[in-house]
């Protein structure tokens, strides 16, 4: 029975010398490539055909081959992809005359000039317009977003330098670029970033306390340790814990070992001070030497060592898998 060959709109044909060479080849890229030049009406064009048929560089100059040997095709052809366009590495350098247009136009800058000028409480010059253009057309956030990013930056310095203190524009394009980073270029988005920083700026105030930190801010990477802790899941018990842990072991705060125990813990899925405790007590009768009964025995001091001693070997054991 013959086969029902079905050409749903329009209809390609070939000559009959040209399927007799495609069947003598018996190659089923290069009759591939001919019925999509044929479809395109012979224009050839490798990135496009790398694209529609979902073929490799390679592919594609093998099959053009086949067909140019075959007689079916120009040999001369541009078998070499498009080259892409190197990326930008980094923003324009904007002029004067670039932010005196942008102040002249209609767009939101003007005002957005105006407005942070009057929560900066002086005038912008030409460096700090030139800064302010980088976030508002490089990284392309919105005015409402810029306003809320510099609220912040100024309750930020105020924070750390006292009132009436204002940050330097440089400070402000660095925040917009992280901002920028975590996609946060919405207003919506920028309130709800707002929000957390500010939960972890609390949560900073209840922690240090509890590690003996008074009288000064976390610097960078304190202020990293602290939110990473926060976003496991741990209350402040635990964290005191942990800070206590270290400080037995250790004679002070040292923040990658009191991280490390953090870390095991949170992997473990205890994040309370009574999670915690309840997992020492299911442990001890794991511990080399000594079973539930003999672990009532020991007066706390002992209890707390052999504790710590157990993390340290479970921290070497880690140590080793990861490597």
């Amino acid at each position: 029975m013959a086969a029902s060959v079905l050409l749903p709109g329009g209809v390609i044909s070939m000559t009959d010398a040209a399927a007799d060479r495609l069947i003598r080849a018996g190659s089923g890229e290069a009759a591939l490539l001919y019925l999509y030049l044929l479809r395109r009406g012979g224009v050839f064009e490798a990135d496009g055909v790398r694209k529609a048929l979902g073929w490799t560089a390679e592919q594609v100059r093998g099959a053009y081959q086949a067909l140019a040997n075959l007689g079916l095709v120009d040999k001369e052809a541009d078998l070499a992809p498009t080259p892409t366009p190197p990326e930008p590495d980094g923003p324009p350098d904007y002029t004067a005359a670039d932010i005196a247009r942008e102040l002249e136009g209609n767009s939101p800058f003007p005002a957005l000039v105006r407005e942070l000028e009057r929560r900066l409480g002086r005038v912008l010059s030409t460096a700090d317009l030139k800064l302010l253009y980088t976030i508002y057309d490089y990284l392309a956030l919105p005015a409402e977003v810029v306003l809320l990013l510099t609220t912040w930056c100024i309750e930020e310095t105020e924070r750390k330098y006292g009132p009436g203190r204002r940050p330097r524009m440089s400070q402000i394009r660095k925040e917009a670029f992280v901002w920028h980073r975590l996609g946060v270029d919405t207003p919506e988005a920028a309130d709800a970033h707002v929000r957390t920083l500010s939960a972890l700026r609390d949560r900073e105030k209840s922690i240090l306390p509890r590690l003996g930190i008074a009288g000064r801010l976390p610097v960078e990477a304190e202020r990293k340790y602290i939110s990473s802790w926060v976003e496991m899941g741990f209350d402040d018990d635990a964290i005191a814990l942990a800070y206590e842990r270290t400080v037995l072991k250790k004679g002070s705060l040292v923040w990658p070992y009191m991280n490390s125990i953090l870390k095991s813990w949170h992997q473990k899925g205890l994040h309370t001070l009574q999670q915690i405790k309840e997992g020492d007590s299911a442990r001890k009768g794991s511990y080399p030497g000594g079973g539930a009964a003999a672990g009532t025995k020991k007066d706390e001091q002992s209890r707390i060592e052999e504790d710590l001693d157990w993390m340290d070997r479970y921290l070497e054991k880690t140590r080793g898998e990861a490597q």
